[in-house]
């Protein structure tokens, strides 16, 4: 079977609740939180869930203290992380506690620990470490498809088989490739570049100029995929929120492609409702 719309519309009004929560969060005490933890290449995500794994508050800033899936400026990180969830504790007038948080597949051995210190360094008590797209099907509850998480510096595929996970992969290429080409196309800088390709507004035009980078992305899928039933490919991921990248991966692939309404939330969400009360060893 495959995901059916009514799947992609529980995600989407998930993600449209924390959308409004960033804006007016919810007060309403809880016995307990649960946040959710991205250390995305260019933006941490900070999501909390109430004691129902329902959206009450989150918060988001943009930052380059993570290169290709791993932390790179671990001060730094530490700091934001513990700006974030003190912005966020004084809004929702609570102590934080728990936490989870994932890294990208197969970057287990190599970073796993320090985003644990990370996390940890920040005030939290961690409950959950997962793989990014596996965390993002915590929302899109896919039974048969491949969840792809473009992220800043690479590309995670987790690919599920009636609801479980039978392979996951991490490879590079991801946004930081989109604001190379931006760059040397627009003859911009490359910070320029990352903020000219936030907008919106510019994905029209921005499409064709990335169109062989998304190419390369959905050559990277195929070859992911192959000896798979994939009946769907799923994205998220900030870089997933271009305009048109989903028409480009379905074209190269042969295979329908969906995103929610906003793929950068899809991953902290699921990190969240993957948190529990219970400290990992």
């Amino acid at each position: 079977m495959t995901t059916t719309k009514l799947d992609l519309n529980q995600c989407n009004q998930l993600i449209s609740k924390f959308e409004q929560v960033i804006k007016t969060p919810i007060k309403t005490p809880s016995s307990v939180y649960y946040t959710g933890v991205d250390l995305g290449t260019a933006c941490i995500v900070l999501a909390v869930l109430d004691e129902n794994y329902e959206p009450v508050a989150g918060s988001y800033r943009y930052a380059n203290v993570v290169k290709d899936g791993m932390v790179v400026d671990y001060i730094g990180a530490i700091k934001i992380v513990r700006e974030l969830k003190a912005e966020l504790e004084e809004i929702l007038e609570t102590e934080l506690v728990y936490a989870a948080a994932a890294i990208p597949p197969g970057t287990n051995e190599l970073d796993s620990g320090a985003i644990r210190n990370v996390v940890e360094g920040a005030g939290f008590e961690l409950t959950a470490l997962l793989d990014e797209p596996t965390a993002a099907n915590q929302v899109l509850n896919i039974e048969n498809g491949a969840v792809v998480d473009i992220g800043g510096g690479t590309t995670g595929i987790s690919i599920l088989n009636q609801g479980e996970v039978v392979k996951v992969v991490d490879e590079a290429t991801g946004g930081t490739h989109f604001s190379l080409v931006v760059a040397g196309s627009y003859k911009m800088s490359f910070d320029e570049a990352e903020l000219y390709k936030r907008d919106t507004s510019k994905h029209k035009e921005l499409i064709v100029v990335l169109k062989p980078v998304v190419e390369k992305i959905a050559s990277i899928i195929l070859r992911q995929i192959n000896g798979y039933k994939v009946e769907g490919i799923y994205l998220v991921g900030g870089t997933a929120c271009l305009g048109g990248i989903e028409n480009i991966i379905e074209k190269n692939t042969h295979i329908p492609t969906f995103k929610p309404i906003n793929p950068m939330f899809a991953t902290p969400l699921g990190i969240a409702k993957s948190c529990t009360d219970k400290i990992m060893d």
